[in-house]
């Protein structure tokens, strides 16, 4: 009887032992789990917090990188522009600029701190100002063609008109014709604009590339406007042609600022001339 007591107390004891043995290694393989979960939590919780920062830093490169991109491009633009008067007179390249030939246009890279949209008289500023080297009556452009003139100037801002305001109107040119004509805002669309008295003679192929013309001292001749779209004649006297533009304003951020160096003496020169009459 006793010995049916020992066994039994045996069979006992291994079954707790084997019990304990098997909760010892459930527990080992929870707390492994546990462990696995707590650091594939944390691991992505500093990747978020390493990510953003990256990102932020990322950011402010960015930034830097754009301004370095619209200084390059502004000296770019100033260069081409030179090359290009240079080569319309006839004269050697050697040099791009000098005392003897100097550019006829500045550049100044600026960004748009405030532009509105919606209004009727739409106008922008910019983060660059007297001190920066910008004057009043400066055209603005973008890589994406004519923006608006600046009218007033601080120590580091400026305050100008875009081409969505009925007041500003820019000379331009049909193509490589001699079709020139003033080009103003149609008041509606932040893309479109109106090309008007035209030769109602003549006959407009919508998607012809319009241009500055160059009859202005506020921009350089020949920067990209839009393509024209239909053409109507008004009071059968002159044509009216609805131009599509490159420039989007809706997305505009980044602009460069001409100066027409000879300004002054071309104002000069046509007051003179207005005397005279």
């Amino acid at each position: 009887m006793s010995g049916q007591k020992t066994s039994s107390f045996l069979l006992s004891a291994a079954t707790f032992l084997l019990l304990e043995v098997a909760a010892l290694v459930l527990l080992h393989s929870s707390s492994t789990a546990q462990n696995i979960w707590i650091n594939r939590a944390s691991h992505r919780t500093k990747a978020f917090l390493w990510g953003g920062g990256e990102a932020l830093r990322n950011q402010f490169r960015m930034d830097d990188l754009n301004q370095q991109l619209q200084a390059e491009n502004a000296r770019l633009q100033e260069r081409l522009r030179a090359y290009e008067l240079r080569d319309a007179a006839g004269e050697e390249q050697d040099h791009v600029a000098s005392d003897e030939h100097p550019a006829a246009y500045h550049y100044i890279p600026a960004t748009v701190v405030k532009m509105s949209r919606n209004q009727v008289h739409n106008y922008i500023i910019l983060n660059k100002g007297s001190e920066d080297g910008v004057r009043p009556h400066s055209g603005i452009i973008s890589d994406r063609g004519v923006v608006g003139i600046v009218e007033a100037v601080d120590k580091h801002y400026s305050y100008g008109l875009t081409l969505m305001n009925p007041d500003m109107s820019v000379g331009a040119r049909l193509g490589a014709t001699e079709q020139v004509g003033p080009l103003s805002w149609d008041g509606t669309s932040t893309h479109r604009a109106l090309m008007r008295n035209l030769s109602p003679h003549y006959v407009v192929n919508p998607g012809d590339t319009v241009r500055t013309s160059g009859f202005s001292v506020f921009f350089p001749p020949d920067i990209p406007i839009g393509v024209t779209g239909n053409s109507r004649l008004v009071d059968g006297s002159t044509r009216e042609v609805e131009v599509f533009l490159f420039q989007d304003f809706s997305t505009l951020r980044y602009v460069t600022v001409v100066e027409n160096l000879a300004r002054e003496e071309i104002t000069a020169l046509e007051a003179v001339a207005e005397d005279e009459l």
